[in-house]
């Protein structure tokens, strides 16, 4: 197992910034894909940013894009994902996820499911 823990989730107001972090254990994290996930009250969960095993694709959600990045620092065995120009629409519970198999992030981004996920992390932002 490679238990993910993700942290940084908070209240922030529109218009802040919240950086997630998602630490991984084991010595193969540097080979697995990763992503964030989210769900918010009433939603299905939906997919927010990956990030490729190199570090040097990622992929994003509409919804994120020019607002969130993703980056991973496999020397430290986390990941990030550094969010601003929040939205109350951001609201929601931030799961990070990650494959066994290493790939780029639209592979990760393809998959219906992921091998390892993390806790999550409450996220809100008020208006």
């Amino acid at each position: 197992q490679v238990p993910l823990v993700e942290s940084g989730g908070g209240l922030v107001q529109a218009g802040g910034s919240l950086r997630l972090s998602c630490a991984a254990s084991g010595r193969t994290f540097s080979t697995y894909p990763m992503g964030w996930y989210r769900q918010g009250p009433g939603k299905e969960r939906e997919f927010v940013a990956a990030i490729g095993w190199r570090g040097v694709s990622t992929s994003f959600a509409d919804s994120a894009k020019g607002r969130f990045a993703i980056s991973r620092d496999n020397a430290k065995n986390t990941m990030y994902l550094q969010m601003n120009s929040l939205k109350p629409e951001d609201t929601a519970v931030y799961y990070c996820a990650a494959d066994r198999v290493s790939s780029g992030a639209i592979s990760f981004r393809s998959r219906d499911n992921h091998d390892y996920w993390g806790q999550g992390t409450q996220v809100t932002v008020s208006s």
